[in-house]
């Protein structure tokens, strides 16, 4: 969830006159922190944004990437299991395969920036000729024999809060540290102010039946926080007839009983109606709102990550 500040730095001191390098895993081998795709960005002043470990050859990588700068071409290098880098080993025991790329000009970044801004699938294709963003989702392993690889992006999670009371910002705040993206729909004015506190503009919500503010996209959780369940049935007929990865409910069991009951009396089919996570959050014994806020946000993350959004596009 961290692609939009790295090709935001990299576009930033590239324009400002400042060599730069897009650094990225290859491949792993055995066990390591992150996966292949991930992305470093180096400054030819060593400074940086990303990492690729829990910080065991961040300096490493920096050197290189810097070296590679200054030579002005692309370089492959092993780190870990197998590597030059003798005195330098994964705690993890693993290996990575790690490429370097100078950027002479600011147009791989601005296009990934683009592709990010308008929640659009990107590829960051790695070849001898050099590294090109790609639109759509179009991965390819790294082939070693050949020195490629392409690495598919989806757009990040957003998500929207639907609800009343202190929960609903309690889960903004939280959503906000981690960087995503955030709508919200409320009738209450509390939460709609507290809310513009934290910089977001929520919309308000007037009637039961406003389900077309409601939007989304497949890369979009959606989240029901309504202790008055029945502002909620109609709002989640609609949720659930949108494109999302995720959607949630607060309530206990009986509560959900009682809206599974309603929406299928709105003729909402079964299977829809279990596709709802509720009660919402990975633990179901919060009461307070951070706790509760913190459980959801737990459940949309890992909904996210186990998502096979390759399928759910066809």
């Amino acid at each position: 969830m961290d692609q939009r500040r790295i090709f935001q730095f990299l576009a930033e001191r590239i324009a400002a006159g400042q060599p730069c390098a897009l650094v990225t895993v290859l491949a792993v081998q055995g066990s390591a922190m992150r996966n292949p795709g991930t992305h470093m960005a180096v400054a030819a002043d060593g400074s940086f944004v990303g990492s690729l470990s829990g910080g065991c050859i961040e300096n490493a990588v920096v050197a290189e990437a810097c070296a590679a700068l200054r030579e002005g071409a692309a370089r492959i290098v092993r780190f870990g299991a197998g590597s030059p880098y003798l005195d330098i080993r994964l705690p993890c025991g693993g290996g990575l395969d790690i490429h370097f790329q100078p950027l002479a000009s600011a147009d791989l970044p601005l296009a990934c920036l683009a592709a990010i801004a308008a929640r659009q699938p990107y590829t960051v294709a790695i070849e001898p000729a050099g590294t090109t963003c790609r639109s759509g989702w179009h991965p390819a392993p790294f082939d070693p024999a050949t020195g490629t690889g392409a690495y598919g992006n989806w757009p990040a999670a957003r998500l929207v809060l639907v609800g009343h009371g202190e929960g609903v910002a309690a889960l903004a705040r939280l959503a906000l540290t981690l960087g995503l993206e955030l709508d919200a729909l409320s009738p209450d004015e509390r939460a709609l102010a507290a809310l513009r506190e934290l910089g977001l503009a929520p919309r308000q919500l007037e009637r039961t039946t406003d389900t077309h503010l409601l939007t989304s996209d497949p890369w979009t959780a959606i989240a029901f926080l309504f202790h008055d369940h029945d502002w909620e049935s109609a709002l989640l007929q609609r949720a659930l007839a949108l494109p999302q990865f995720y959607v949630g409910a607060m309530g206990g069991r009986r509560a959900h009983a009682a809206r599974c009951a309603a929406l299928s009396a709105l003729g909402v089919n079964a299977a829809a109606i279990a596709t709802i996570r509720a009660p919402i959050g990975l633990f179901h014994s919060s009461r307070d709102p951070d706790t509760l806020a913190l459980s959801t946000l737990a459940e949309i993350v890992r909904a996210y990550q186990a998502a096979d959004f390759g399928a759910a596009l066809g």
